[in-house]
C-alpha cells in the first residue's frame, strides 16, 4: 500500500517535495489557498547545489531554458570601484530563471509526477499523529504531514515549533525590466552606497531581474509607487535601467526563521516554515530544493516516519542553519556599518574574502551535492553545458 502524504502549500517548497515523495512511489496531495496556481517575484539565483537538485526532480532543463548562465557576481562600492568579484567557472554553476519559469516547470512536473493539487484550500493546524486540519472543518489523515506554507506557517504555529521570528532592518523592491541591446548579459552587479543596494542581475533574452534594498527607516526608498528618481540619484551608473523600471513595486521587509525543531511526529517543516532568511547569498530556495530531495529519501528509506524525520533534521539542518547564519552577517555588513567609517566597508569586505576560511564558509552551500545527484550527473551537465 502507497504511503501518503498531504501537503499544506503549493508554492514552491510544497511542490518540490511533493514531487520528491511521487518519484519515490508516495501518493501526494497539496493544498493551496490561493484560487490559482500564480508566482509572484521576479528572478531567482540557482546556484550549483538548487540545480542539482532540480535535476533530480525532473524540473531543471524547463527551468532554466529561458534563463541566463551567469559568468560573474560583482560587488560594486560607492566610488565605483570593485568590492569582490566571484567567478562562476566550468566546475561552478549560476543560473538566473524568472521566477515564474521555475514555478510553473514544478507545476508541470508535479501533475506528471501524480500529485494533487487542491486550490481554494486553507489549511489551518496538524497534530502529531499525521492529520491535516482544513478551515473549513475538514481533516485528512496521512503517513507524513508537511508545512510548506511560509514564514507565517500555521501549522507550525499549531505545533509551537517556532523559536524566534526575526525582523531585519532592511527590506527588498523586486522588479523585472525589459531588456536592451547593449545591456551587460552575464555578471550581476551589485552596487552598494551607504545603506543601500541596488541589484542588477541578466535574467532572460527579454527581461533582467532588478533589486532595489534599503533600511526600514528610509521612506524615499521603499515608497510606493517607486522612487526612480531617488534610486538614480544614489546609483548614477544605473540611470538608463532604473528609468525603464515600472513604478509599481512591493517593499517586503527581510526576516529570519528559527525553530526548535523542523519535525513533532509525523509532521515536518520545509521551506520559509523552517528557515526563512535573509536573501543576501540568493540561497533561500536552493537549500528548501536540497531538502526537499534528502527528505523524501529519508522517509522512504525507514519505516519509522519520526524517526526518519528526526534524523534526517540532524543531517540536513546544521548547512541551512549555516546558510542562514552567514546570509543574515551578510546584510548586518552591509547595512549597519557607520557612515562615517564607509571607505572602510569595502577594504574590510576583500580582506574577509580574501580569507580561504571566509571563502570556504560561503561557497560551502553551493558545493553540497544533493542526495541522488550523483545519478543525473551526466544528464545535468548536458542541460548545463547547453546553456
Amino acid at each position: 500500500m502507497k504511503q501518503h502524504a498531504e501537503i499544506a502549500g503549493a508554492g514552491l517548497a510544497g511542490l518540490s517535495v511533493g514531487i520528491a515523495l511521487a518519484n519515490k512511489g508516495w501518493s501526494v496531495r497539496a493544498h493551496e489557498r490561493a484560487p490559482d496556481l500564480r508566482m509572484f517575484g521576479a528572478g531567482i539565483w540557482l546556484w550549483d547545489n538548487g540545480l542539482r537538485s532540480l535535476g533530480v526532480l525532473g524540473a531543471l532543463e524547463r527551468t532554466v531554458r529561458h534563463a541566463r548562465r551567469i559568468k560573474q557576481w560583482a560587488i560594486i562600492d560607492e566610488r565605483g570601484q570593485d568590492i569582490m568579484r566571484h567567478d562562476f567557472s566550468d566546475g561552478t554553476n549560476m543560473v538566473l530563471p524568472l521566477r515564474s519559469d521555475l514555478y510553473e516547470a514544478l507545476i508541470d512536473r508535479a501533475q506528471r509526477a501524480g500529485v494533487e493539487i487542491v486550490t481554494n484550500s486553507t489549511v489551518s493546524s496538524a497534530t502529531p499523529d499525521g492529520t491535516l486540519q482544513l478551515a473549513d472543518g475538514r481533516s485528512f489523515k496521512a503517513d507524513l504531514v508537511v508545512a510548506a506554507d511560509g514564514a507565517f506557517s500555521k501549522i507550525r504555529e499549531s505545533l509551537l515549533l517556532t523559536e524566534r521570528i526575526s525582523n531585519l532592518r532592511e527590506g527588498y523592491i523586486r522588479l523585472v525590466v525589459d531588456a536592451q541591446p547593449g545591456d551587460e548579459g552575464a555578471v550581476i552587479s551589485e552596487c552598494w552606497n551607504g545603506a543601500r543596494r541596488f541589484l542588477y542581475c541578466p535574467c532572460t533574452d527579454k527581461v533582467h531581474y532588478v533589486a532595489l534594498i534599503c533600511h526600514v527607516d528610509d521612506l524615499r526608498g521603499r515608497s510606493d509607487p517607486v522612487d526612480r528618481e531617488y534610486w538614480a540619484e544614489h546609483f548614477p551608473a544605473w540611470k538608463p535601467i532604473i528609468g525603464r523600471l515600472s513604478a509599481m513595486g512591493r517593499w517586503d521587509r527581510g526576516m529570519t526563521v528559527t525553530n526548535r525543531n523542523w519535525s513533532l511526529g509525523r509532521v515536518v517543516l520545509v521551506g520559509d516554515a523552517a528557515h526563512a532568511m535573509a536573501p543576501n547569498l540568493g540561497q533561500g530556495a536552493n537549500m528548501t530544493f536540497t531538502n526537499a530531495v534528502s527528505l523524501a529519501a529519508a522517509v522512504s528509506e525507514e519505516g519509522d516516519v519520526p524517526g526518519a524525520l528526526r534524523a534526517w533534521e540532524r543531517r540536513e539542518r546544521p548547512l541551512t542553519d549555516h546558510v542562514q547564519r552567514w546570509s543574515h552577517g551578510y546584510g548586518v555588513l552591509v547595512s549597519r556599518w557607520p557612515d562615517s567609517a564607509l571607505p572602510l566597508r569595502g577594504t574590510a569586505l576583500q580582506l574577509l574574502t580574501g580569507i580561504p576560511w571566509v571563502a570556504r564558509q560561503l561557497d560551502r552551500a553551493a558545493e553540497h551535492r544533493p542526495i541522488g545527484s550523483d545519478q543525473i550527473s551526466d544528464a545535468y551537465g548536458g542541460i548545463m553545458a547547453s546553456r
